[in-house]
């Protein structure tokens, strides 16, 4: 069985017909839905860029496999994988599969993917390349212009400073934008690999819709701010909330800037999502063309997502919100109906599922399951919630959170903690940690909490021992909750 893995970087899931967006065109991951599997509770296992993406690569957590900080923002942690870590490439190639990933790596400092046996240009950072020479040469021979933006958006930060770049126009045509350069140079490698005839794993991974959102007239353009509907959780107060979430709503400079500019910004968003869906159709056209397409089986997924002025913030951060954690999550497996599932899975789990269409054990993928029996319409037993884990991204901040049908927990233990009930308030804006009435909810959830940290191997659960009545058996007390999370 072939793999294409078709991934993009800080993706809110909101901004796809198939998820229910009624005022954008994304027509080909429309179709991808509705000829696979579309999972409606799919979530990051964090949400920023290098750890989730080495938890793909490994099918570890963060905390196993111990790369938890973007390198440009790090905070003291590792910068790479460990020698010795598993990760699935290995093993597909040990399946004599052909491996190629065309697009963003940001998976550690020190060694890029050809180190890990992908085929590609090497696409190292956090956003488009665009002084790469593989880029250029693109430009140089199709005689396109050159990278250049203008009417660049920004706030100001409380220091009075101009705030980070949030969009630009591209004085770009679209033939020139690196979206269409990645998607051409996957197109090549299909047709490369098609060729030769044996299996491949070939992933194409975008830099957007990632702010900046810079992009060509035509896609900034596209859609009519007066179209989107401001996201509810822009009346935050972050009142009993932790003072780390005000604090980066002041970094991001949303208060700074007239509520139509973060319309517009929503807006240009959207059309950055529109041109990405472009690109994937060409890389699926081609795939039909080529007759593989019943040979392949084709996933769509992100990073994590994007606030885009939800919360009164930008990016993303220690805040474990829907809007930043649940990811779109497709995957179209040759001879499977279409379906959607409401299981909680994480982009974790696609490591063992790669694993499983290739034929090699995932048991190394230690905190992946395989999807494909939910691919396949089976009912097998199936955790009833979800974890997801932060360590920091400016400075160390650990966070877990765990997420169920109804409740969400999530634990800070230099701040306050948050308890939203999702049914009642769907946009999180109420922190109901204190209140009364959950006293029940609280403890049943800090338990569950509890139990898994421990029993997966996570030492954050050292932390949760003061806050409420565990048996001595369970706690070290030689160990402070800071050097317990130092051993991570």
């Amino acid at each position: 069985m072939n793999i294409l893995f078709l991934m993009t970087d800080q993706h809110r899931v909101d901004t796809l017909g198939c998820y229910g967006n009624p005022n954008i065109a994304t027509p080909n991951l429309d179709r991808l839905a509705a000829t696979g599997t579309r999972f409606d509770r799919f979530y990051t296992p964090t949400a920023i860029c290098t750890p989730a993406r080495a938890s793909l690569l490994t099918g570890q957590a963060p905390f196993r496999h111990r790369l938890l900080a973007n390198y440009e923002r790090n905070v003291g942690y590792l910068e790479d994988l460990r020698e010795d870590a598993f990760t699935f490439p290995s093993a597909l190639a040990e399946r004599d599969y052909q491996l190629g990933l065309v697009g963003k790596w940001h998976v550690g400092t020190h060694r890029n993917a050809a180190c890990y046996g992908f085929d590609g240009p090497d696409l190292p950072g956090w956003h488009n390349p665009v002084d790469h020479p593989d880029y250029l040469a693109y430009l140089e021979e199709r005689g396109l212009p050159p990278y250049r933006i203008t009417d660049l958006v920004r706030g100001t930060t409380p220091n009075g400073n101009p705030g980070n770049l949030l969009a630009a126009r591209l004085q770009q045509p679209v033939e020139a934008t690196f979206e269409h350069y990645l998607a051409t140079r996957a197109i090549e490698q299909l047709d490369k690999y098609a060729a030769d005839g044996r299996p491949f794993y070939l992933a194409t991974h975008f830099f957007g819709p990632h702010l900046p959102y810079l992009l060509p007239d035509a896609y900034y353009d596209l859609y009519d701010p007066d179209l989107v509907e401001l996201p509810p959780s822009i009346a935050e107060t972050f009142e009993g909330k932790p003072p780390v979430q005000r604090n980066y709503s002041a970094h991001w400079t949303f208060d700074t800037m007239p509520i139509e500019v973060t319309r517009k910004l929503i807006a240009v968003y959207w059309g950055y999502v529109t041109l990405i869906d472009e690109q994937i159709g060409r890389i699926l056209t081609r795939l039909d063309e080529l007759g593989l397409t019943d040979d392949t089986a084709v996933f769509f997924t992100a990073d994590h997502g994007e606030f885009t002025g939800a919360h009164r913030l930008h990016d993303k951060g220690p805040a474990m919100y829907e809007d930043i954690y649940r990811i779109p999550g497709l995957i179209r497996i040759p001879g499977q109906q279409p379906q959607v599932r409401r299981e909680f899975v994480t982009l974790t789990d696609c490591t063992a599922t790669i694993l499983d269409l290739a034929g090699c054990d995932p048991t190394p993928a230690a905190d992946s399951r395989s999807l494909l029996p939910l691919v396949r319409g089976e009912h097998p037993d199936w955790p009833d919630e979800l974890l997801a884990e932060f360590h920091g991204h400016h400075f160390p901040y650990p966070q877990r959170m765990l997420r169920d049908d109804r409740y969400k927990l999530v634990v800070n233990p230099e701040s306050v903690n948050e308890l939203y009930d999702l049914h009642a308030d769907p946009h999180e804006l109420s922190n109901r940690y204190e209140h009364p009435e959950m006293a029940d909810v609280r403890r049943r959830l800090m338990r569950r909490m509890y139990d898994l940290l421990r029993d997966r191997g996570d030492n954050f659960y050292h932390w949760m021992t003061p806050m409420f009545d565990i048996g001595a058996s369970d706690y070290d007390p030689t160990l402070s909750s800071f050097e317990s999370i130092r051993q991570i």
